[in-house]
């Protein structure tokens, strides 16, 4: 039977923007932008609401957008939910089989990644995501399920990523208050990873950074799987607060300066003289010293990636063969990346989506990496539940204490 095409919708309600992202999956596989909805986000702090009607009146508005430049009907969604009160931890299952049983069955594989999922969380908490990192039979590693070998115990490797249910729940509402579904809920930097690495990024040992308005989001992958992810709440607006506290400037015209003349690298050359904003009729209305703007910027930014890396695992930052991706509206901050080198120590680079296409060149921007990475994601999920096993069982499937 041949494939049909089939169209799916990417939602990131962020900080500083909603968007919507329409993806059209093709027979061949190929993906095609169909439309992009996004306008500026209000009642949204860190990633997560604080005030409901604000946030409803602006999803109202990114999806109209969305429908009017795609042409399409959306009547559901997969979600990118973000926050601090998000936690990615791994946990490992161990199951001996039992006498007389030499060859690993399906069930044993099951109970030891149930002994896997068994992870102490908040009693407020629920599980989003648990993904299968690999396998191990009698201590050798297996990156698939050693189901049909001989063996005495097998092991399975989870990463798990929890937060708390309510907030959950209340992004739930939002959307469906469109009125929409929500076809899955994806904690952000897994969905940015779908649209940034491959899999030779992640075989090699890639770190997805996406640093946006209000978070820092971030995912790192070793050897093929996933490692560690997390949520720091830091992100651009504090950059522009910063600027408004140094310098008395007025918070809108503190991020005109950052973006129009700020500059986050060390270069000294970089530093001299006085940035200025001017007005309409070409006169500067604002004179701050270029070296102080851009140390203020530095010290934020970089004490943000210093975060990001004091979380990873011990070791991880010099298996980091890939590089380090660094997608999200405040990536494209001048000197940014050369920031990012100076923390790390690894390659830097600003990932592009792999075989999109689409009419609107903006579908390249950083800005939208999550929203199109929930697209990559929903065709992964498509592609595996057509079969009976694959990546959507190495991806990991949600987990809820409550109606979906």
């Amino acid at each position: 039977m041949a494939r049909r095409t089939q169209i799916h919708v990417g939602l990131e309600i962020g900080t500083s923007k909603t968007c919507m992202v329409v993806g059209e999956i093709k027979p061949d596989s190929a993906v095609k932008i169909l439309g992009i909805g996004v306008t500026k986000t209000a009642g949204i702090r860190k990633g997560e609401i604080y005030d409901f009607a604000q946030a409803r009146a602006c999803l109202k508005d990114a999806l109209a957008k969305a429908e009017d430049a795609s042409s399409v009907q959306i009547g559901s969604v997969y979600l990118a939910v973000t926050g601090a009160h998000f936690q990615g931890v791994n946990n490992c299952g161990t199951y001996r089989l039992p006498d007389g049983e030499p060859v690993v069955a399906s069930e044993h594989v099951e109970e030891a990644s149930n002994i896997a999922r068994e992870v102490p969380i908040l009693r407020d908490h629920a599980i989003l995501h648990s993904i299968v990192r690999n396998y191990r039979l009698d201590g050798l590693e297996h990156s698939t399920s050693p189901v049909g070998l001989f063996g005495k115990t097998v092991e399975s490797d989870f990463h798990i990523v929890h937060g708390i249910a309510t907030r959950i729940q209340n992004s739930i509402k939002l959307v469906r208050e469109m009125p929409l579904e929500v076809d899955e809920i994806v904690f952000s930097p897994i969905a940015t990873a779908q649209m940034a690495l491959d899999r030779d990024h992640r075989e090699g040992g890639a770190l997805v950074i996406d640093i946006g308005g209000g978070t820092t989001d971030y995912a790192l992958y070793l050897n093929g799987a996933i490692a560690a992810s997390g949520c720091i709440p830091v992100g651009g607006d504090h950059v522009t607060n910063d600027i408004h506290l140094v310098t008395g400037l007025p918070f809108s015209k503190a991020d005109r300066l950052k973006i129009m003349e700020g500059d986050a690298s060390s270069d000294l050359a970089r530093s001299v003289g006085i940035a200025k904003l001017t007005d309409d009729r070409g006169f500067a209305e604002v004179e701050v010293e270029r070296s102080i703007l851009n140390e203020v910027i530095r010290q934020r930014l970089e004490e943000t990636l210093k975060l990001v890396r004091a979380r990873l695992p011990a070791g991880a930052v010099e298996q980091i063969g890939s590089g380090i991706f660094l997608t999200g509206g405040t990536s494209l901050m001048r000197g940014f990346s050369e920031l990012a080198f100076d923390v790390f120590g690894r390659d830097i680079y600003r990932p592009e989506p792999p075989e999109v296409s689409g009419v609107q060149a903006s579908f390249k921007d950083p800005h939208y990496a999550t929203a199109i990475g929930l697209i990559r994601y929903a065709q992964i999920l498509e592609t595996e539940r057509a079969g009976p096993t694959g990546m959507f069982k190495k991806l990991g499937r949600m987990i809820w204490p409550f109606g979906r």
